[in-house]
Order: C-alpha cells, then structure tokens, then sequence
C-alpha cells in the first residue's frame, strides 16, 4: 500500500540520497513515485518487486486466455484441430 508521506519524492532528492532510498525500497518492496515540479513522473521500484509485479501480470494473461478459449469453446467458435490441419496442408502443398 501507498504511504503518500514516505513513497513520494522529489528526483533532486532521490538523487541526492540514492543509496538510502534503495535500502528503503528493498526493506519496504514499496515503490517510489519521483516528482519533477510536484508533478509525478516516475516510479521507481527494487528488482525483485518488479519481478513479483511481472509475474502476476503474466499469470493474468495467461488465465485470460484462457477464459477466452472457454468462452470461444462454449459459444461454438471452435473447430477441429484436424480440420485446421488439412486446410492449412491444402492451402500450402504440405504432403501428407
């Protein structure tokens, strides 16, 4: 979760004191939002958070897809593999 009194910084700031902010991002997994004119502009965050965020994103995707193959499966809008397969050999000369 957001603390908008410590995750909130200016990048002069995070400049100036990078080692110690790294050391926060790591103990807290936390991210950083960096301003530039009090407007945010970055967000910055240690590897393995980032690697934790991937991860979910993937795995998100992967399960979207397939609901969709499920949803395409009950709705009818599916054929046969082996159907594909022959259409496919036909429409490129690919031999038996």
């Amino acid at each position: 979760m957001l603390n908008i009194t410590e995750d909130i910084q200016a990048l002069t700031t995070f400049r100036r004191n990078s080692a110690k902010v790294i050391r926060r991002l790591k103990e807290t997994g936390r991210p950083l939002i960096l301003t530039v004119n009090g407007k945010a502009e970055a967000v910055v965050q240690d590897a393995e958070a980032y690697q934790r965020l991937l991860d979910i994103a993937a795995e998100a995707d992967a399960r979207e897809g397939i609901r969709q193959g499920l949803e395409d499966a009950r709705k009818g809008r599916t054929r046969p593999a082996r159907q594909v397969f022959n259409e496919m050999r036909a429409q490129h000369d690919i031999p038996r």
